[in-house]
């Protein structure tokens, strides 16, 4: 049975069933807390911009797809949630708690949302600040939630995870690989030794500097977030 065909009803009572300490077993789809939890997410990410579309239930409905017999139930919990941002934060809460050891579950829901909300062209401030504050909820680290903002609207040239060619969420190893890498390719010594003229000097000593500073604005960063963590 699919979890969409659980959730009947549910938008009714209290979801109890969310209030556990342990990460249920078998497959998400097949829990009702899950299924519930998700609908109103996504419904109240419709309304974090200030308007709710109807045509915004097609792009849910396509990414958190619905069996035949279900989509009524969904339709109805969704039209309900969406009304109104408030209450998200419990919900998101609710998942964390029941999935909070199964953090890909958790990353999986995040990146619906983000396609979602990118399915029109176009995210708001507040659709960011709505989908920042799911994955802070979700107790997502920093960097998977930029890593997803990334891969779903582009990240700025200067960004730097781009300069070094990393994922915002990469290991300090691999940045530091990479970093070390780059930075071997573009150094100014390599052209001089290729008897390049001093223009060309002058762009790798200006590459490198940019790879530098991207390892230094990264590190600093991390530790920044250590220290919040912690």
């Amino acid at each position: 049975m699919s979890f969409w065909r659980k959730i009947a009803g549910l938008a009714a009572r209290k979801v109890d069933e969310a209030d556990c300490d342990v990460c249920p077993p078998g497959l998400p789809g097949e829990d009702p807390a899950f299924s519930t939890a998700v609908t109103a997410l996504g419904a109240k990410l419709a309304k974090a911009d200030g308007q709710a579309q109807s045509s915004e239930y097609d792009t849910f409905h396509a990414v958190f797809q619905a069996e035949p017999g279900s989509e009524g139930n969904i339709r109805r919990l969704y039209q309900l949630a969406r009304q109104t941002t408030r209450g998200f934060e419990g919900y998101a809460r609710r998942l964390r708690k029941r999935y909070g050891t199964c953090p890909q579950v958790l990353e999986d829901v995040l990146d619906g949302l983000f396609h979602i909300a990118a399915s029109d062209g176009v995210v708001t401030a507040d659709e960011l600040a709505y989908l920042e504050r799911v994955g802070e909820l979700f107790g997502l680290s920093p960097l998977t939630v930029r890593r997803l903002k990334a891969t779903h609207l582009g990240a700025a040239n200067d960004d730097p995870y781009v300069i070094l060619g990393v994922a915002a969420d990469a290991s300090d190893t691999e940045v530091r690989d990479a970093w070390r890498a780059q930075l071997s390719e573009a150094h100014p010594d390599r052209a001089r030794s290729r008897g390049l003229p001093a223009e060309f000097v002058e762009v790798a000593e200006a590459k490198a500097a940019a790879i530098n500073a991207a390892y230094d604005q990264i590190s600093r960063e991390r530790r920044s977030i250590s220290v919040g963590v912690a």
